[in-house]
């Protein structure tokens, strides 16, 4: 969890930080944002290391290496729920259910709201959501 003085200045979903990982198109522009200090939410992490190990990579290994090199930690801090987070998880799966958010993609968008920060992703789906958040599109 940040300090106050290492308050994450964006949010990345679990889509944002696999583009980074994977080096695909949106990759330059999580890497500056990181560059600014992120975070992420638990349940993003426990996505992107998910589906880590569904495509065969050890999620302890990636875990234990992206602390290792300072991604997590220094430029990514991992940022838990909170009871209010789960309030606002809650009320936007009326307004986001058509658009197949998930409950991590709303747990994204609840992070990005307490801090006051954009959200940034690579789903299409979030960033349409029209729920008064700041979402950019890495791609």
């Amino acid at each position: 969890m940040a300090s106050p003085e290492q308050t994450p200045t964006a949010v990345l979903d679990a889509s944002a930080l696999m583009a980074l990982l994977k080096g695909e198109n949106g990759a330059s522009t999580v890497a500056d944002a990181i560059e600014g200090r992120a975070g992420i939410s638990v349940a993003n992490w426990a996505e992107v290391l998910s589906k880590a190990a569904e495509a065969g990579t050890n999620p302890q290994a990636l875990a234990a290496g992206l602390r290792e090199h300072a991604l997590i930690g220094r430029l990514l801090s991992i940022e838990p729920l909170t009871e209010g987070d789960c309030v606002v998880i809650a009320n936007l799966r009326p307004a986001t259910k058509t658009l197949g958010l998930s409950l991590a993609d709303r747990a994204c968008l609840a992070l990005a709201d307490r801090l006051g920060v954009p959200a940034l992703t690579a789903d299409g789906g979030i960033a349409r959501a029209d729920v008064g958040l700041d979402v950019k599109l890495i791609r």
